[in-house]
């Protein structure tokens, strides 16, 4: 019977009409989060021309449900929640907690209403994540190393448990212990095809994956990896496509050349930092974390 049970739950976004007389947020919405629902009170059902101001409610007794759908994966994230639901069209969706003027304030976003208001997005030349200083630690052993010389970021020598550049919570250059926020791996297209041919690679993304945010930049392009000489077409994209299966949460990009993947690896970890730092001031509380002890 316990078995059955569990299969008849199935978590649902649930949107009612708010109960509340004269109200300009007509609708409810309750988000199956773990931990608990969240209950929002919104003017709309769904973010359709523009994003959705949100306020904090409580579920009524009787609820008056205007629309019940299947969720796919409904997920905290920082000072986010993203939601996919089980129909074709108006799937995704996400719940941004902010502030503004010193007031907290909740926003309901869609894919279409996100790109409404930033079209024409281009690849931005301002600090990483507008961060107005960002130290980038290198590890001891990286020869011939990223300066990031014209990202105006600081760099520190440091001996990193994984990775090849990697950013601290806080500036970086204080006593062992610092807590790492992200690693970013280096490798040229033919370290890259070694690597994964004598599967050491393997051990390394099996490191990098022991932290919350890592990844692997490759300074060139995915279809040189095609034309690497005394080895079979296919057989390393091939290897390549298995060690990411395995290890998913460890992204291998490549960029075309080594500044794009300079560039690539500050942005990366400039966003590594500024999402962590948004992420403490929205849940406080230690969280363990790995060090950089030597």
């Amino acid at each position: 019977m316990a078995i059955a049970d569990r299969r008849d739950v199935v978590p649902t976004f649930v949107i009612a009409r708010n109960p509340e007389p004269g109200s300009k947020l007509g609708f409810l919405v309750r988000l199956p989060v773990a931990g608990g629902p969240v209950v929002l009170k919104v003017a709309d059902s769904w973010p359709r021309t523009a994003k959705l101001y949100c306020h904090p409610a409580e579920w009524p007794e009787t609820p008056e449900i205007v629309e019940q759908v299947p969720v796919r994966s409904c997920r905290r994230r920082g000072v986010a929640i993203d939601l996919i639901l089980e129909r074709p069209r108006e799937n995704r969706a996400q719940f941004v907690f902010t502030s503004a003027r010193g007031r907290d304030m909740i926003f309901w976003q869609s894919p279409k209403t996100t790109a409404k208001s930033r079209p024409g997005v281009r690849v931005p030349t301002r600090r990483a994540s507008g961060l107005e200083q960002l130290t980038i630690l290198v590890d001891t052993r990286e020869r011939y190393p990223y300066r990031f010389s014209r990202q105006k970021a600081t760099t520190e020598r440091r001996a990193l448990p994984a990775g090849d550049y990697g950013v601290a919570l806080g500036d970086g250059l204080g006593e062992d212990g610092d807590e790492i926020v992200a690693v970013v791996e280096r490798k040229s297209v033919a370290d890259l095809a070694n690597r994964l041919v004598d599967g050491n690679l393997t051990f390394a993304l099996a490191e990098l994956a022991t932290l919350d945010r890592a990844a692997v930049v490759v300074e060139g392009r995915y279809p040189d990896v095609f034309k690497l000489d005394r080895v079979a077409p296919g057989f390393v994209p091939e290897l390549l496509a298995r060690v990411q299966v395995r290890y998913p949460n460890v992204p291998i990009v490549f960029c075309d050349n080594r500044a794009l993947a300079e560039e690539w690896t500050y942005r990366f970890l400039g966003a590594a930092l500024a999402h962590l730092e948004a992420e403490r001031e929205a849940s406080p509380g230690p969280t363990p974390r790995p060090t950089l002890d030597a």
